[in-house]
């Protein structure tokens, strides 16, 4: 079952789907929740075969299940994990080329197809984590993706695992019905980056704004040149800041 891909949004967040990036279709394989496809692997237009074989899954989330990517780290067994989660209209992929470098690095990762969904789809992935044996987790998320995982970590009794950190990319205040990035940074006490361009539309403002208002204190904030949007940053100069932050504050041994 896969539900619709894109709810319906309000003014703030119009602008999410200019920076839509979806690549492939969800797979049509034995939906067995969190379990390999095998042979049946999809790839989703953007994994290479090597990826597909080894982490193309289906992903149980609020409504129905969609196509994931999870793998684990090179050697060893991943204690924390990395949740990519995707602007509106973006999946998996956007994430795509970055997966091996965090692997690389001792985290697990999961990354999903777009679902329509906000803050659940987050904590769906970080029970996935928990059943591959991740004890803790930081939140990697892009537009929609970023104001759903402020407000996961936000909430941490209703969270599957500790939440270490979050790397907000290009985060507006809210999507309508979702998610309220703007009420969650005034009670989220997590580690947060936040990271937007300059020449993004108002997501400049919002970035600005989320960051000086919230509580946390251990905060940063990061206004590159350009006007790339949500995970378009990790490959216009975001990536090394972003693995910085994450070895300060959720080191993939730690």
């Amino acid at each position: 079952m896969k539900r619709s891909t894109l709810p319906a949004i309000g003014l703030t967040a119009a602008a999410l789907l200019l920076a839509a990036t979806g690549c492939g279709s969800d797979p049509a394989s034995d939906p067995a929740t969190g379990t390999p496809t095998g042979t049946a692997a999809e790839g989703f237009g953007c994994l290479t075969p090597e990826q597909a074989a080894a982490g193309s899954i289906r992903l149980a989330v609020p409504g129905g299940d969609v196509g994931a990517y999870y793998r684990g780290p090179d050697t060893g067994k991943a204690t924390v994990g990395l949740v990519f989660a995707p602007q509106a209209g973006g999946s998996l992929c956007d994430w795509q080329p970055h997966y091996a470098e965090f692997t690389a690095a001792g985290y697990a990762v999961v990354g999903w197809m777009v679902s329509g969904g906000g803050p659940g789809d987050v904590r769906a992935a970080m029970t996935l984590l928990k059943s591959k044996g991740v004890t803790s987790v930081a939140l990697i998320g892009a537009s929609k993706g970023a104001s759903a995982a402020l407000e996961t970590a936000a909430d941490p009794a209703g969270a599957p695992l500790p939440v270490k950190a979050v790397v907000s990319l290009s985060s507006p205040d809210g999507y309508p019905g979702e998610s309220n990035a703007a009420k969650a940074v005034l009670a989220g006490t997590v580690p947060t980056f936040f990271a937007v361009e300059e020449g993004d539309g108002r997501f400049p403002e919002f970035t600005r704004e989320l960051h000086d208002t919230a509580v946390t204190p251990v905060k940063q904030l990061k206004l590159y040149p350009g006007g790339n949007h949500g995970a378009a940053l990790l490959a216009d100069g975001a990536l090394p800041d972003v693995r910085a932050f994450l070895a300060a504050h959720a080191p993939a041994r730690g």
